[in-house]
């Protein structure tokens, strides 16, 4: 049998004596998804993650252009927990403490509590995917496979998947961005009760796009001294890292160009956008920032929660029949960022696991 073969039979064993008991099956394998995962098989409670892309971690995306890494999403971690804290610790890589500590402008970064006092900052020089990758090490992993709607089943949830193909199971977890949760649960065919106040609570809350290009530069460019540039008075730059600080000596200059929320939005879908956010770069920093010898680009549409509409811990809704639905993701829980998707995803695996336990439903 092959290993999607495994994983899809894996996910078809029902709760019976003698037998292993169902996983759980979590839709998404970004860092919320995958500590919620992670969480429950350290208690005794399988899980399968369903992911649509190709490989897992989100915003804390990695790529290699070149021959050398880049991190095109989140450039560098922060937090005040210490069970977070410990967790970006233990993951397999070269800790960067404090990066990025050399800063250029005073413009808004898009997460000021960033650098806060009670804050602390890292970074990996083999990039930030070193992080989801220890988080998703022994877990069912199903990659590229889209979930196009939901429906619900007494006891049950399905999983409508591209191909035709449905998985079931007696708890779902969506740890994706709030709109598409919101999307997949206006797909349930009729009004079921519990998901009318979920999907309310999610139309309430709102993701802030990002167009992020990354440019590799001939060896001869003098590297800015900075690490991270955040522009003053800028309507289309937020952001400017200089990702190749991060990266062992002798790597070629990296910058990666990431557009404010509003400017982002507005040319969503524009092909113009890359020139653009490499003329603002030229205008900022100098001629040299205008030709590149490499670029990648990447439109984040669902980058970071608005943190007016952040909320405070995941949500388990009980549905008619006994079927459970679980929400989490960085706008469940405080400051938002990977260490609320992260906080997101551990309460909620708690929380299934003493359910599992027999203790009260609740939110």
């Amino acid at each position: 049998m092959t290993e999607r073969g495994a994983i899809r039979a894996c996910s078809l064993v029902r709760d019976m004596a003698g037998a292993a008991p169902e996983p759980i099956v979590i839709i998404g394998a970004g860092v919320s998804g995958l500590t919620c995962a992670r969480g429950l098989v350290d208690h005794g409670q399988p899980a399968l993650v369903i992911e649509r892309a190709t490989g897992v971690g989100g915003r804390c995306a990695t790529r290699r252009l070149d021959g050398q890494q880049v991190d095109f999403g989140v450039i560098f971690f922060h937090g005040r927990d210490p069970d977070f804290l410990r967790a970006l610790a233990s993951a397999s890589g070269t800790v960067l403490p404090g990066w990025p500590s050399v800063i250029d402008g005073n413009g808004s970064p898009c997460q000021p509590e960033a650098f806060a006092p009670t804050e602390q900052r890292l970074a990996f020089t083999e990039g930030v995917g070193a992080f989801p990758r220890l988080l998703a090490r022994g877990l069912n992993l199903r990659l590229s496979t889209r979930v196009l709607r939901l429906s619900i089943e007494p006891g049950r949830v399905v999983l409508h998947l591209d191909g035709g193909e449905t998985l079931t199971a007696a708890t779902v977890v969506l740890a994706l961005a709030a709109e598409q949760a919101q999307g997949l649960l206006a797909t349930v065919p009729a009004p079921v009760m519990g998901l009318r106040a979920a999907t309310a609570i999610l139309g309430m809350t709102r993701s802030h796009p990002c167009l992020s290009l990354s440019a590799v530069y001939p060896r001869e460019v003098a590297a800015p001294a900075w690490h991270v540039s955040y522009p003053e008075g800028s309507e289309v730059l937020q952001l400017a890292a200089h990702d190749s600080s991060k990266r062992a000596s002798g790597s070629m200059p990296a910058l990666v160009y990431q557009g404010h929320p509003r400017w982002s939005r507005q040319h969503l879908g524009d092909r113009t956008w890359p020139r653009l956010l490499l003329e603002e770069a030229g205008r900022l920093y100098g001629e040299w920032a205008l030709t590149p010898r490499l670029v990648h680009e990447h439109q984040w549409t669902y980058a970071r929660q608005d943190l007016s509409s952040e909320l405070s811990g995941p949500m388990l809704i009980e549905l008619p029949g006994g079927a459970r639905l679980g929400l989490c993701g960085d706008r469940f829980a405080p400051r938002g960022g990977v260490e609320a998707a992260w906080l997101s995803g551990r309460a909620l695996a708690a929380r299934i696991v003493q359910l599992k336990a027999g203790a009260p439903a609740g939110r």
